[in-house]
């Protein structure tokens, strides 16, 4: 019996870490976020850190990871219900106005993602570095209707790489200029240009 409730006290502790991390995160980013700031925030105590993470490193990778997937539902804008066909001009159009809708709010967490390009922290840059390819298929998932399960290693690969790099410079461009910085309706007028332009 007492085994079993240090077992559930101790999965307790994972769940209190990364909600810890979460808001040492939003609060100090992740250069001035301390593993005794995280202990702080969670109520824990450090040796939990290495036993359900490894690393505050990785416990912070997974929380900034956690923060992005929270957002999903953001991405959808005022309207709920997509716009657009799978696949079309409309549905791009209307997965980008919602995207760039986050980078618009003050204190957005995309500022993290510019933080840790500039971090020399090579175990946080791996671990995000790992994540990559999930965040590609879900904007895959977004931009089809197809369940995150169902789209390919080789569409997330291609595809959702290009939609990355497509995030990329957008935050960037929101963090450094955001009175110039594009928005939905202007990214899907480019893609429209360059179809045009391909022929199609």
């Amino acid at each position: 019996m007492y085994g079993s409730g240090a077992r559930l006290a101790r999965m307790g502790h994972r769940e209190d870490l990364l909600e810890g991390a979460k808001s040492c995160l939003l609060e100090k980013g992740f250069a001035r976020t301390t593993a005794r700031d995280i202990v702080k925030a969670s109520g824990t105590n450090l040796a939990s850190i290495g036993y359900h993470y490894g690393s505050k490193d990785a416990l912070l990778a997974e929380a900034y990871v956690a923060l992005v997937e929270g957002m999903s539902g953001a991405f959808d804008g005022p309207n709920a219900e997509p716009a657009g066909a799978p696949g079309s001009l409309e549905r791009f159009r209307w997965v980008w106005s919602g995207i760039v809708g986050t980078m618009r709010e003050p204190g957005s967490l995309w500022r993290l993602s510019m933080e840790v390009m500039t971090l020399d922290m090579p175990e946080l840059r791996d671990h995000l570095a790992a994540a990559q390819r999930e965040g590609g298929r879900g904007l895959v998932a977004l931009m089809t209707d197809a369940p995150e399960e169902e789209v390919s290693d080789e569409t997330a690969d291609t595809l959702g790489r290009f939609y990355l790099t497509l995030m990329t410079g957008l935050i960037a461009q929101w963090t450094f200029d955001p009175k110039t910085a594009p928005d939905g309706e202007a990214l899907t007028e480019g893609l429209r240009r360059i179809i045009e332009a391909a022929g199609g």
